[in-house]
Formats: C-alpha cells, sequence, structure tokens
C-alpha cells in the first residue's frame, strides 16, 4: 500500500475544501471551522491514490501567459460564434478534423482538450487509442491545415513549453 508523503498531500487542495465547507455553511463558527478541518486533512488522504502525478510547472511565466491568451481567445470565439448565428448569409463550414498531437503526457493532452472544448466554435471529441490524434470538431473552418496549424502555435506548443520541456 502506498503512504502519502505527508497528512497534507495536497496543501492547496485542503485549503480549498475548507474554504468551499465553510462558503456552503455560510458560518465561521468554531464547529463548522473544526468540522472543515477535519474533512480538508481526511478527504486528501483518503482519495490521495487515485490521483495522477500532478506535472511540474517548468516555466510559470508562460503559464500566465498562456491562461490570458485563452481567456482572450474565449472572448474573441464567442463573438465569431454569435456573428455566425446572427447572420443568416453567413454560411458556416463544420467539419471534423484528425489533429496530429505533439504532446505525450495524459495531463498535457487534457489541458490541450480542453482548451479546445472552451473555445467556443470548436470541440475536442475523441483521443484516439494510441493517443497520438485528436479528433476535433469545427463549428467554422476553411481549411484543415490551417485549424492544425493555429491549435499548435496557440495551444500545444506553449503547452509543452510549460510542461513537458
Amino acid at each position: 500500500m502506498i503512504r502519502p508523503r505527508s497528512w497534507l498531500p495536497i496543501p492547496l487542495l485542503s485549503l480549498l475544501l475548507l474554504v468551499v465547507w465553510l462558503l456552503l455553511v455560510r458560518s465561521l463558527s468554531f464547529g463548522h471551522f473544526l468540522l472543515g478541518g477535519l474533512l480538508a486533512v481526511a478527504i486528501p488522504l483518503f482519495t490521495y491514490r487515485f490521483w495522477d502525478v500532478q506535472p511540474q510547472i517548468k516555466r510559470p511565466g508562460l503559464l500566465l501567459r498562456y491562461i490570458l491568451r485563452v481567456l482572450g481567445d474565449i472572448v474573441v470565439a464567442n463573438f465569431q460564434v454569435a456573428w455566425l448565428i446572427l447572420n443568416p448569409r453567413q454560411r458556416s463550414r463544420p467539419h471534423f478534423v484528425e489533429y496530429p498531437l505533439m504532446l505525450e503526457e495524459r495531463f498535457t493532452i487534457t489541458l490541450l482538450a480542453s482548451t479546445i472544448s472552451l473555445t467556443p466554435g470548436t470541440v475536442s471529441a475523441n483521443l484516439r487509442m494510441d493517443g497520438k490524434t485528436l479528433l476535433i470538431h469545427a463549428l467554422d473552418a476553411e481549411d484543415d491545415e490551417q485549424l492544425i496549424e493555429q491549435i499548435r502555435e496557440r495551444y500545444e506548443r506553449p503547452l509543452k513549453e510549460i510542461y513537458e520541456c
């Protein structure tokens, strides 16, 4: 049986659990604080064996830039999708694209798939069994190669630099 490294395997998770508990009960009484603290310690201790190993962030400055880029792209994509819906003369070109992955770690592939799905107009539909190809549905894309290059430059390369280099 694998033992946790300490009685707080992920301190930030424990803190988050305590804060969420206190917000849920809407009380700062000693009893609620004590019960929330007990849950904040016990839940991570009982569930740590189900977690994947968390990757190390190699370049935290790039992570902040990546988050800001994704947030900006979400805003822009919302306007693009709204324009497609509101403009009846504008014809969308929906189709599926096979995206060849450069990423190798499951965590970073999951982040890429989530990022693609968060951006309106695209959805990551399936990761192939070999883990080398991601199936993406695009609501409006002129060219498959252009979409692949855009995703690679804006999302995949930064993720590779942040987590895998």
